[in-house]
This record gives C-alpha cells, sequence and structure tokens, in this order.
C-alpha cells in the first residue's frame, strides 16, 4: 500500500486513512483479522459493556429503500472481560493495525471499569460510544447532554492511558458544543457520526417493523449530515476528527476528509460490499492525492475551509 496514504491520529498511526466501525464484525478476533487482511487501516470493535447483553428480538435491522439500514440491535455483546480476551489474541498472534474498542456504560464508573479491562487485554485505544438511540440511559442519552459526556470522558481518562476517541450523536441541537465539551475533558478525538433515530411502518399491518420500534439509520441518506458535522466540529476543536456516516466510495471518504476528517469510518457499505471496500476505498484516495499532485493524503485535510 502507497506511503502517501500513511496517517496518525492521537498517537496510533494507520497504514491507511480507512476504519472498520463499530457494530460491524466487532466481536471476535478473527473477524477483525480479516477486516485488517483487507485493507482496513485500524479496526473498531462492536460496543462492548461491563457486563454480557443479548440485545433486542427480531427483527433488528431492515433495508430502507435505497437510502441506508435501520438497526436496533440493543447492544449485544459477551462484556468486557470475555472480549478483552478476544482482544489479548489479537495482539498476542501480531495484526499490524491499531485496535479501538469501543465501550459503553450506564453510568461514567461503568464506561471507565470495562475501558480499563479492554485496555488491559491489549486495546490500542478506547472510543466512547455515547450515541448509540435505541438503548436507554446510555448511548445518545448521554451523548445529549455536554455536562454528561465530560463526566464520562473525565473518568475514562483517569482510568485508562490509552488514547481516548468519543463517538457523537447527530441527535442534538448543536454537536459543536458536545464536541467542545468531549475536548475540554481531554478527548485525544472525535468520530463524527453514530446513526440518526428513525423507524419504519409496514402499510399493511401497521406495525413498526423494528421489535424496538426506534432504531438508527446508516448509510447514504446520513451522509450529507454526516459531512456536515465533521465540517462545524473541525472549525471549532484542535483534535483529530474521524468521519463516519454513509461512506461507500472513495469518493466519499475524500469529502470527508476535505471536511476535516483525518480518518474514516466504514460499516453499513461492507453489507452491499464486503471487506473488499477498504481496499477499493483506500486505492481510490491513492490516485485521486496523486492525481492532484500531494505528496501525502494529510495535505487534503481540511482543505475545505480554506476555500
Amino acid at each position: 500500500m502507497s506511503s502517501r496514504l500513511a496517517v496518525e491520529i492521537a498517537g496510533l498511526r494507520l497504514s491507511n486513512p480507512t476504519m472498520l466501525a463499530a457494530g460491524i464484525l466487532g466481536l471476535s478476533a478473527a473477524s477483525l483479522r480479516e477486516a485488517v487482511k483487507q485493507g482496513a487501516g485500524a479496526v473498531v470493535s462492536k460496543s462492548v459493556g461491563l457486563k454480557p447483553r443479548s440485545g433486542y428480538a427480531n427483527p433488528a435491522v431492515f433495508q430502507v429503500d435505497d437510502c441506508g439500514l435501520l438497526n436496533a440491535m440493543g447492544l449485544p455483546n459477551p462484556g468486557a472481560k470475555h472480549f478483552a480476551e478476544e482482544i489479548r489474541e489479537l495482539k498476542t498472534n501480531g495484526l499490524g493495525a491499531p485496535v479501538i474498542a469501543s465501550v459503553f456504560g450506564f453510568s461514567a464508573e461503568e464506561f471507565a471499569e470495562a475501558a480499563q479491562i479492554l485496555v488491559r487485554g491489549g486495546a490500542d485505544a478506547v472510543e466512547l460510544n455515547v450515541s448509540c438511540p435505541h438503548v436507554k440511559k446510555t448511548g445518545s442519552e448521554i451523548g445529549q447532554s455536554p455536562g454528561l459526556v465530560s463526566e464520562v470522558v473525565r473518568r475514562v481518562k483517569v482510568a485508562v492511558a490509552k488514547p481516548v476517541f468519543v463517538k457523537l450523536t447527530p441527535n442534538v441541537a448543536d454537536i459543536v458544543e458536545v464536541a467542545e465539551a468531549a475536548v475540554g475533558a481531554g478527548a485525544d478525538a472525535i468520530v463524527a457520526i453514530n446513526t440518526v433515530r428513525g423507524m419504519a411502518i409496514d402499510i399493511e399491518t401497521a406495525y413498526p417493523i423494528l421489535a424496538n420500534k426506534i432504531g438508527g439509520l446508516s448509510g447514504s441518506a446520513l451522509k450529507p449530515i454526516a459531512v456536515r458535522c465533521v465540517y462545524e466540529i473541525c472549525e471549532a476543536v484542535g483534535v483529530p476528527v474521524v468521519g463516519c456516516g454513509g461512506i461507500a466510495t472513495w469518493q466519499d471518504a475524500v469529502e470527508f476528509m476535505l471536511a476535516g476528517a483525518s480518518a474514516v469510518q466504514i460499516g453499513t457499505a461492507i453489507a452491499s460490499q464486503g471487506l473488499g471496500v477498504f481496499r477499493s476505498v483506500s486505492d481510490g484516495i491513492d490516485r485521486y492525492v496523486r492525481d492532484k499532485g500531494f505528496r501525502s493524503v494529510k495535505e487534503i485535510v481540511g482543505l475545505s475551509h480554506r476555500c
């Protein structure tokens, strides 16, 4: 892979600026290893809590026409202690890319304790999921409050000595205010954005399609919202921003980087393109950088702010 694509985010070195997004294929060492093998520059696990959680009943995922996926999985996971063993296996056998553990909790103390367990297992960084739109008393209920976000970040920063990323929800009045609160509390990077709250109804039965009724919308419909959020956050904070939301092509990734993203996370596109999407997006970014006469992908980050 071209050296033009190498980036560094909060001390983590990536061979290219693509990352596996949280929530996709991330609960086993094997799936994370395969994502790296297929070209991901870093991988983020599915969100892991302090205790095992079974999640919601099916149907939990629904394809919404051509605009994306609705999901209400309910944060199923095996618990931090179990998943720490998966990370330990990855690190023991070598991976060649950073492993970022996505963490959630129902209190700042739970976030910190789960993060500590996963870092001890070998995680290179943690990503705080303060943005899940469909589980009560965690996720976006925390992420909608700058004060609560600050509290969670501070607790986690005390508990671990690794970089702390904070994944923000777009379901707020002012995402910049929340980003500033996270950075003020010590966040090393911001991830923007998680899914938008949405639902679908079966017109034959009149019932909501998802068992949980309301879920999170991901995919192409989310991209313009996400690009706007990245642009606004990058104008306000001085830490790296990772773009996430509707990225399926190299053109999508470049758009996020021009808006200020230092790297991008890919999730929903894997459902339609497979893990090969990481290689195709990276190759496209490399061609763009070369054809525009830049020496490094880092030179295109935030270019739109100079226009």
